[in-house]
């Protein structure tokens, strides 16, 4: 960990905090691997991941989204787009004179990573996706659309409540909160007199893969950077229009998926992705399945994940 150094890249008028280790011996190129996190993660979610690549000859980054962790914040939180995250990792590319790349997205990473090779399918060399699948801008979000009022994102895509239910705990109980509930097989669905931190007690465990050092970790930060644009992005921006683009992208995929994520029992998201229906975006996919896996995969299982990663990796420079 001592030997990820971090430093600030000015994108689109932002510093963007990004986490960089280079790989231990040079290959014949020593392709980048970009590690794009979800919600609650930042660029610390990846600690495990980076380590493995950089030790097989791949440069590991990894940065933090506009508004989240150490990055600066959007001078406007509220007008955030899934665009403008897509925007941001092109202009980070470009700031570090990165032509290909390969992308890892977990959770609404995967949005991220699927966007942008949408758009900029000649700057990637392969995507890797965790817990959500390769998902197209018309599809975004309409996994959801069939499930109660008291469903955590159907909550928190509305201006006020979360910050209200979030306020109410500092920023580490939030993630803490936030963790364990996402660590479980059923979806987070809150009664009409709950709200979706009443989901978890302030006393419920830790999943055991997550340390009290961790959690801190996450706590300090987001104390720093609040969950304003965390909740705008992903959950008040899933109409997404990205304008005229091939929806099918024949790059080499993979998809790591936990049998025990919460997300495969979204509405349809299992269908999708069993019955192929993926496939008709992103042909050139394999899918794995883990079957003790939780939505934190790469945290979970990080061996396991790793070995999952290099193979992919290797096979496609």
């Amino acid at each position: 960990m001592e030997k990820i150094r971090h430093e600030y890249i000015q994108v689109n008028g932002l510093n963007l905090h990004v986490a960089q280790l280079s790989p231990t011996f040079v290959s014949a190129s020593s392709p980048p691997v970009i590690f794009l996190h979800g919600f609650p993660e930042i660029w610390y979610s990846w600690r495990h991941q980076m380590i493995a690549v950089a030790e097989n000859g791949f440069r590991a980054i990894a940065p933090d989204y506009r508004g989240y962790g150490l990055s600066d914040p959007p001078p406007n939180p509220r007008d955030t787009k899934f665009v403008d995250l897509v925007e941001d990792l092109l202009a980070l590319l470009d700031a570090l004179n990165l032509p290909k790349v390969f992308l890892v997205g977990k959770d609404f990473g995967a949005f991220v990573v699927s966007f942008f090779t949408l758009l900029h399918k000649e700057r990637v060399l392969g995507l890797i996706t965790l817990g959500v699948p390769f998902i197209p801008p018309h599809l975004a979000g309409e996994t959801t659309s069939d499930l109660p009022e008291g469903f955590y994102i159907n909550r928190w895509k509305v201006p006020g409540r979360a910050e209200a239910d979030f306020g109410q705990f500092d920023p580490k109980m939030v993630v803490r909160k936030v963790y364990i509930m996402f660590s479980k097989e059923e979806l987070p669905i809150a009664g009409p007199e709950q709200e979706i931190m009443d989901l978890v007690l302030e006393s419920d465990p830790l999943p055991p893969w997550l340390s009290e050092e961790d959690l801190a970790v996450y706590g300090d930060i987001y104390q720093r950077s609040g969950f304003q644009t965390a909740l705008q992005v992903p959950y008040r921006s899933l109409k997404v229009e990205l304008g005229p683009s091939e929806l099918v992208v024949k790059v080499p995929a993979l998809l790591i998926m936990g049998l025990k994520d919460y997300v495969f029992k979204f509405p349809g998201m299992e269908d999708y992705i069993r019955k192929g229906t993926v496939k008709n975006f992103l042909p050139n996919l394999e899918v794995i399945y883990l079957p003790q896996g939780s939505h934190f995969v790469q945290e979970q299982s990080p061996n396991e994940v790793n070995n999952l990663i290099l193979t992919f990796l290797k096979a496609n420079v």
